[in-house]
């Protein structure tokens, strides 16, 4: 561009050699600006996912004092005998302390482990079986060490006094001395974690049979398909009084009839494969847990869950160990042998467990040979039922 003079001037105001004006310099704030806004956005969501695993990873408590007296004790624990397969002890605890606990009942000083469950996950992750262990079970519970820092002297008992005499590692010891199969990871969870988990499904449907009408578990429920949330089925899983014959038996049949059905919901819904469903369930599960230093944390919890979501439904089962009224007192009870015994050898051994709705009788192992680790076939058939059976489909 020249002037009236005929002299030539330079680039204008605001341009240069390359063409940079107002225009492309906005245009290259913008850039720059968008690209820190991006980084900060996802440094803000990788931190947001840091923050929420850390929150969940925190909700877990680790049971650091029962894996001390558990290591103490290591040279009479049993040996694992399949590598892959895992058994854990799930102990439903009816403290009073706690979050919302006081309110069904007093506080004794003491607590009990009012529901354990032996679960055994095959070493392939295709079968699941869930031993339910009566409380009022007559067993050895070993020296123990108690809260007070005092040790039990061995004695011949109720197996749910083992939980309150020494808590998870004193239950856990008495298991491995009942059974013989090594107990790999325990869990602990209370009333409150129990109504927090069912409800973070949004509640779990099961199938009655006749009308529920429980004052004492404040209960009132029609016959048919019924959508239990987390009070309800608290009240379901404990109820004695007006529930059936008032026994243990029908109760612990009724906790082995809601977790199937939970089972049945987890999977049908695909809560363990959507994470917008599987957060709400972990928050809820992480914090009322309390669990062995392994298995205390998101890591360990989603390598149990991750083994778990691929097992047909029909291959998850529940029985009671076998066993009938205590000799010596009517309100007790013992195991029924040799058929306890030949359970627990199947679970040391990892081997198939058969079950059945109707009266328990033999069936005969596939190929009806010995079992490749000396267990003797035919093998025998349990009184249990299966997930699938579970259903109100």
């Amino acid at each position: 561009m020249t002037d009236t003079a005929g002299t030539a001037h330079g680039p204008g105001l605001g341009a240069s050699a390359a063409g940079d004006g107002p225009a492309r310099r906005r245009r290259r704030r913008w850039v720059r600006r968008a690209a820190l806004g991006l980084a900060a956005s996802v440094a803000a969501a990788a931190g947001g996912g840091w923050l929420l695993y850390a929150a969940l990873n925190a909700n877990i408590t680790s049971d650091d004092a029962a894996a001390r007296e558990l290591a103490r004790y290591e040279r009479e624990r049993p040996t694992a005998l399949v590598k892959g397969a895992q058994n854990i002890l799930l102990i439903g605890s009816d403290t009073r302390s706690g979050d919302g606990n006081a309110r069904y009942g007093r506080d004794l000083g003491s607590e009990r482990s009012d529901t354990t469950i032996l679960l055994h996950l095959a070493a392939n992750r295709r079968s699941a079986t869930a031993v339910s262990l009566p409380r009022d079970l007559m067993v050895d519970v070993p020296r123990c060490l108690r809260t007070d820092g005092s040790r039990s002297a061995p004695v011949f008992t109720m197996f749910n006094s083992a939980y309150s005499v020494g808590g998870s590692a004193c239950s856990i010891r008495t298991v491995e001395k009942l059974t013989g199969v090594r107990i790999d990871h325990h869990v602990v969870v209370d009333f409150s974690g129990f109504k927090e988990m069912v409800d973070a499904v949004d509640g779990v449907q099961v199938c009655l049979k006749e009308p529920v009408h429980d004052r004492a578990a404040k209960l009132s429920l029609p016959a048919g398909e019924v959508e239990l949330d987390g009070e309800q089925a608290l009240g379901f899983v404990r109820a004695r009084e007006s529930l059936g014959d008032g026994s243990d038996t029908e109760r612990m049949e009724r906790q082995q009839q809601f977790l199937g059905a939970l089972v049945n919901k987890m999977q049908s819904s695909d809560v363990l494969l959507n994470p917008v469903k599987l957060y709400p369930v972990l928050d809820a599960a992480t914090s009322s847990l309390t669990a062995d230093p392994e298995l205390a944390s998101l890591r360990g919890l989603y390598q149990l869950v991750r083994g778990l979501r691929n097992i047909p439904i029909k291959q998850v089962q529940f029985l009671t160990v076998p066993r009938k009224s205590y000799v010596h007192d009517a309100n007790r009870d013992q195991l029924v042998e040799p058929a306890a015994g030949k359970l627990f050898a199947l679970l040391r051994a990892d081997q198939p467990v058969a079950v059945t709705r109707g009266v328990p009788g033999k069936t005969a192992r596939p190929g009806g040979d010995t079992g490749s680790r000396g267990i003797p076939s035919p093998a025998p058939t349990f009184r249990g039922s299966t997930a699938a059976e579970h259903g109100c489909a």
